[in-house]
């Protein structure tokens, strides 16, 4: 299977390069963005309301990557070969950017939708310039996996499927933390685009 895989790289180096880098992400998610937060957690969960989206995140997440693995093994809208190296560039800064907002919201991480106990309003590093800087990181994440796998078609069924997953699990989060959190939410939402700084 790996052999197969690194037939759409570039050279021999580049999929090397893409599978620590894919290691990388998936050991992020696991561990760092996984065990860690859940063992620091303190405060019980005063009320927890996912409505599926996670179960959506991972199954929508599973559904793209098959579906860009396919289009780019079929040369479907294929992009040349230099699209590999941007996209392993936004692969990274994702990555980074996804682990910084978790470390900044620490133990009120979750992958679930709910509010902990003494919960208030992040609004420090990454969280200054978008509401969910977790959740940019991942599209980060995704676009440059398109990129890397040189498919235009990846790259929108990437976004596409983001789009329809993470908007879901948007519109629950913040319904919940707007009526838990109340004023102070409301007013951090007033003043701060959801996913990309003054656009989005």
């Amino acid at each position: 299977m790996m052999v197969y895989l690194a037939d759409l790289f570039p050279t021999t180096t580049a999929a090397a390069i893409f599978f620590v880098v894919y290691a990388l992400w998936l050991f992020s998610e696991l561990v760092i963005g996984g065990i860690i937060p859940r063992s620091r957690r303190r405060g019980a969960t005063i009320r927890y309301e996912d409505k599926s989206s996670r179960a959506l995140i991972t199954l929508s997440t599973l559904l793209s990557l098959t579906i860009g693995f396919l289009f780019a093994s079929s040369g479907i809208a294929s992009l040349p070969s230099g699209a590999f190296y941007l996209g392993i560039g936004l692969m990274v800064a994702g990555i980074l950017l996804r682990q910084w907002s978790i470390a900044v919201l620490g133990r009120y991480f979750s992958r679930t939708v709910g509010v902990q106990e003494g919960q208030t309003v992040v609004d420090r590093g990454p969280y200054r310039l978008v509401r969910h800087p977790a959740y940019t990181g991942s599209l980060l994440t995704m676009v440059g996996l398109g990129f890397v796998l040189q498919s235009w078609g990846a790259v929108l069924v990437l976004i596409a499927f983001f789009g329809v997953a993470f908007g879901y699990r948007i519109h629950v989060e913040e319904g919940v933390l707007t009526s838990t959190l109340g004023d102070e939410y409301i007013t951090y939402v007033k003043k701060k685009k959801r996913l990309i700084p003054y656009i989005l």
